[in-house]
């Protein structure tokens, strides 16, 4: 490691969740996947702080405190020790862990806040907000319900709706409601501070432009996304009561916003834990990098970043930007109302031990696309992989040396199949290295996975239990055995803390880092401790009941499916009673349906007449602004444009999904289920359905005019 690396520091962060629900494990990705590059950093020699914590001021939180009968700050007090619990069991070992709701996080937000005000970039404006007379307050987005006057969907929310993915603005919604005590709600102005983007648009351009070898495709794609549409000011307060308050004549009653304030809680709360908190965030010598889920890209690459450049202060700004896709169970959403899917509370009661978890995290890490969780796919991780190859190896090892040797290491005398196999084990670690150093961790973990592959096939060829073979050569292949289980014990610690703990313990040394790889830190005379089980192997009946308690159908049939089918758009005219809205004519070969569907925007009648759409067909009816809607088809949007999912293939054919069997005749879906049940987007131009590409006679469905973007 030369001079110049060793200045080189790093902050590392996972995205704060929030603290109004227990963590399931699609939120632990992103934490886990700081928690091993800051180990693996560590391990080469690196400054580094982590930092993780939670996220805790906003609407949710307020209306979490109101379900349970307590005061926000009560049930932060409860959930955060949920999620410490949680990232403990899960061996996450932030240099600094805190709270949004600090002390340090209030002042540096402030501070920040007025360097913006100073240099210009707040500004006033008065804004339509919802009230509820009943109540007496005015309600922010998620206090708010009522009918979508776009689609006219019933459970539409105050900020958004649903069921056509439009992004409301008040006074969007009919018959308006509050949801703490369902009474009617009024219209009133208010006024409020906004940060303004568009200032900053050249700074937080050039960025990106910089950046552009170090964040991920999906923060790139969306960022992209943002800049290119222009920036619009930004909301930075909210009439709550709980959340940092404003330092601003005529705002003293006003919070901020919980997306301004959560950001800044990274350097709050390594402030509460640091005295030279400065000396990492504002040095040119400090690299940040940041994981995060999908959801959490703009408030990285756009916002985060924007108030730092606004204020002025020489604050680092983000460097490297890690996010992943989503990982979902069985398909579907997390839900703990539903008791679906596996959370952390649930994970820690279970007793399969931490490093499993970790690695089957990894080794799945959504990097590309949205992955699932199923049990078999577990169980298969842990057996084959796990046990099978990781666990076999250090015991056969371990148990050999014991029984043999007595536990003491014998002379090694190395020949050229020796070299030969150090070169090859050179060459993987190279690989993991340059895999980490690009944070692609699950490729990471493959390689060292590979190098303990090299050394179970090592320990076959040259068979130390094999008494015709020379004693000089069996003694130096178990010598060589040892000191690659050296290796591993390395290598796997960033994945595997407690496993590689327990391999040190095993060879009776002290930790080593990195640097101690490919070296023969064990020598003749070293005396072993005994051999330790690694991992257990679980039962298929072990699993067949983990299924049921975990709410997994045991049989196809009884799944929520997807029956998406290609339909021949035969007529287009006007909804007769909405400006947005287009009532289509679906041909399917065998029947015609009608759908209406907020189109108006991006296509003219003339230009929908024989496309052929994606059309989801075991969706409930529902009536739009008077008129039957009997499915609904499937689109994707980028922020900027709107385009229609497509594929040529005749009326009729059912849409399968790569790796699965066509389905027809799937139970009715609500637009709620739907929405839980299937994450759609398009990536490159072809279309997904939870993580995997939709087919109609083997092509693949593809969106006009959308690169990247969800799919509603």
């Amino acid at each position: 490691m030369n001079a110049e690396e060793k200045k080189e520091r790093f902050i590392v962060t996972s995205a704060l969740l929030y603290v109004n629900n227990v963590p399931h494990l699609g939120n632990l990705v992103c934490v886990v996947s700081a928690d091993v590059f800051a180990r693996y950093l560590k391990s080469r020699g690196k400054d580094v702080i982590s930092v993780l914590g939670t996220d805790e001021h906003g609407t949710t939180t307020e209306i979490k405190a109101l379900e349970e009968g307590l005061s926000p700050k009560e049930i932060t007090d409860k959930y955060v020790k949920i999620h410490k619990k949680i990232y403990d069991f899960f061996l996450c070992k932030p240099d600094c862990f805190g709270r949004t709701s600090s002390e340090e996080n209030k002042r540096i937000t402030i501070e920040l806040f007025n360097r913006l005000d100073e240099n210009g970039y707040i500004s006033e404006d008065e804004v339509d907000e919802y009230y509820c007379p009943r109540c007496n307050r005015v309600l922010a987005d998620r206090f708010v319900k009522g009918k979508c006057k776009i689609c006219g969907y019933e459970g539409a929310r105050g900020d958004q709706c649903e069921n056509c993915g439009s992004l409301l603005e008040t006074g969007q919604l009919e018959n308006p409601r509050c949801a703490i005590c369902n009474g009617d709600v009024e219209i009133i102005k208010s006024r409020h501070l906004f940060l303004e983007l568009s200032l900053l648009e050249d700074e937080l351009r050039e960025l990106l432009n910089s950046k552009r070898d170090m964040w991920s495709e999906n923060a790139i794609t969306m960022t992209e996304g943002w800049l290119n549409k222009g920036l619009q000011k930004r909301c930075i307060t909210r009439d709550l009561k709980w959340g940092i308050p404003v330092p601003k004549k005529g705002y003293e009653n006003k919070v901020f916003y919980s997306w301004f304030d959560a950001p800044i809680g990274y350097i709050g709360i390594t402030a509460e834990c640091r005295k030279e908190w400065k000396e990492w965030w504002k040095s040119e010598e400090t690299r940040l990098v940041q994981f995060m889920g999908k959801d959490n890209i703009p408030f990285h690459s756009i916002l985060f970043p924007a108030i730092l450049i606004g204020s002025s202060e020489g604050y680092v700004l983000v460097d490297t930007l890690s996010v992943n896709e989503y990982l979902n169970y069985y398909g579907g959403k997390f839900s703990k109302s539903a008791n679906r899917g596996l959370f952390g509370d649930d994970i820690v009661e279970l007793g399969i031990r931490a490093d499993a978890w970790r690695y089957y995290l990894m080794i799945n890490r959504p990097e590309k696309a949205d992955t699932d969780f199923t049990w078999d796919d577990f169980a298969d991780k842990l057996n084959n992989e796990l046990v099978a190859n990781l666990g076999n190896l250090i015991n056969r090892i371990m148990v050999f040396l014991d029984r043999n040797y007595g536990g003491v290491l014998p002379h090694a005398e190395l020949n050229e199949k020796d070299e030969a196999f150090f070169e090859e084990e050179k060459r993987l670690i190279e690989n993991v290295e340059n895999f980490f150093n690009r944070i692609q961790l699950k490729a990471a973990l493959k390689e060292i996975m590979r190098i303990s592959s090299l050394g179970n096939r090592y320990m076959q060829e040259n068979s130390p239990w094999d008494e015709s073979i020379p004693k000089e050569r069996r003694d130096s292949s178990m010598n060589v055995l040892a000191n690659l289980a050296k290796d591993l014990a390395i290598l796997i610690e960033p994945f595997m803390p407690g496993i590689s703990e327990d391999i040190f313990k095993q060879l009776n040394i002290q930790r080593l880092d990195w640097n101690s790889l490919m070296k023969p830190m064990l020598k003749e005379g070293h005396a072993v401790g005994k051999p330790i089980k690694l991992f257990s192997k679980i039962s298929a009946q072990e699993i067949e009941e983990l299924k049921r308690r975990f709410s997994e159908e045991l049989h196809m049939e009884d799944k929520k499916c997807l029956e998406l089918e290609v339909g021949l758009i035969k007529e287009a005219k006007e909804h007769p009673n909405a400006d947005k809205l287009f009532v289509l004519k679906v041909d399917f070969g065998d029947e015609e349906i009608q759908l209406v569907a907020g189109l108006k925007k991006y296509y003219t009648k003339e230009e929908l007449l024989g496309k052929k759409i994606i059309v989801v067909r075991n969706l409930k009816h529902a009536m739009l602004r008077g008129i039957e809607s009997q499915g609904m088809l499937l689109a994707a949007d980028d922020g900027n444009d709107v385009g229609l999912l497509s594929v040529d293939a005749e009326p009729g054919t059912l849409v399968s999904f790569e790796g699965e069997k066509k389905v027809r005749r799937c139970k009715e879906l609500t637009i709620d289920e739907l929405m839980e049940n299937f994450s759609m987007e398009v990536i490159n131009g072809e279309a997904f359905v939870n993580g995997k590409r939709m087919l109609a006679d083997g092509k693949p469905v593809r969106a006009e005019r959308i690169d990247n973007g969800r799919v509603r």
